[in-house]
């Protein structure tokens, strides 16, 4: 029986996940059933015992893969597990005693908003051909709004709500919400359809398309993004989160409250949305140091 197969339904049909997301699960998986099949010339995976999975860890160790990247896959089959037990296919659980790795908590580091600025506003950057026009307001929107880029690729045509002044972004796990716009981003939007709707024969109704009118994908949104930080920063870096990083640190940086922002990046609770803030204290910390009286005291 493909019990892999049914785990994954369940994730897409009863735990309303994301079709990325239960993509992101099926790759985890596939990699511990071609190992576990070179161990035991077998694909049962709910066979396998704790042992297998710790030489599963040391697999990937050696492979040098990172902390991160071993702790994903823990935690897939961690899912995947539960899942067994839970529909009595299993009775013990052989990921029950493996702990995740120990990560080192790294600090991203947000673009400034002197470098967003700069990229945003600087003509050279950005041909006026109907991939540089969008190509600039892929970023600017992803800048101004927070939205991730799986949200930006899907973002339809009746998404957009120039009265409300907003656009309703369709988000992890199928959850609905709408994030106000300002009406020069909406003026762009409306010139970028322009140019697409004259140079592209469209064949889907996503905002963004390719050159051949299709949706975009995920590694030419991230390969485009990428580029263009290129041009203005040397931070390490340069992806699509850290527009959505970007956006949430200058937010809290201007005073805009933490529920707030928590409800524009869809978080479902407040723990996510703080990760943020880690930039926002320190420019409080020189604030407070330039501002509080005691600073003075030595003079």
């Amino acid at each position: 029986m493909d019990f892999t197969h049914q785990f994954l339904d369940y994730l897409a049909l009863e735990k309303n996940y994301s079709a990325l997301t239960v993509t992101s699960y099926k790759r985890d998986l596939e990699d511990f059933i071609n190992f576990y099949q070179q161990e035991e010339n077998t694909t049962e995976i709910h066979l396998a015992s704790k042992n297998h999975i710790r030489a599963f860890i040391m697999y990937l160790t050696e492979l040098e893969k990172s902390e991160k990247t071993v702790n994903r896959k823990l935690s897939a089959l961690r899912s995947f597990y539960r899942y067994l037990i839970k529909e009595r296919q299993l009775t013990v659980n052989p990921i029950e005693q493996i702990h995740s790795l120990k990560q080192n908590k790294q600090v991203l580091i947000p673009f400034t908003e002197a470098e967003l600025n700069d990229l945003l506003t600087n003509e050279e950057y950005f041909p006026k051909t109907f991939e540089g026009v969008r190509d600039r307001l892929m970023i600017d929107l992803m800048y101004q709004t927070g939205i991730r880029r799986a949200e930006l690729i899907n973002l339809k045509e009746n998404d957009i709500d120039p009265n409300l002044l907003s656009i309703k972004v369709l988000g992890k796990r199928n959850k609905e919400r709408f994030i106000p716009v300002s009406t020069f981003l909406l003026e762009d939007i409306a010139a970028y359809k322009e140019i697409r709707d004259k140079e592209i024969e469209l064949n889907c109704v996503n905002i963004f398309v390719t050159e051949k009118g299709k949706p975009l994908y995920d590694n030419l949104v991230y390969s485009k993004v990428k580029y263009y930080l290129s041009l203005i920063s040397v931070k390490h870096k340069k992806s699509p989160h850290m527009l959505r990083h970007s956006f949430a640190t200058h937010m809290l940086d201007s005073g805009a409250d933490l529920n707030a922002v928590k409800d524009i990046l869809g978080h479902s609770s407040l723990s996510s949305t703080q990760v943020y803030t880690h930039g926002s204290i320190e420019n409080l910390k020189k604030v407070f140091n330039k501002a509080h009286p005691r600073e003075n005291k030595k003079d």
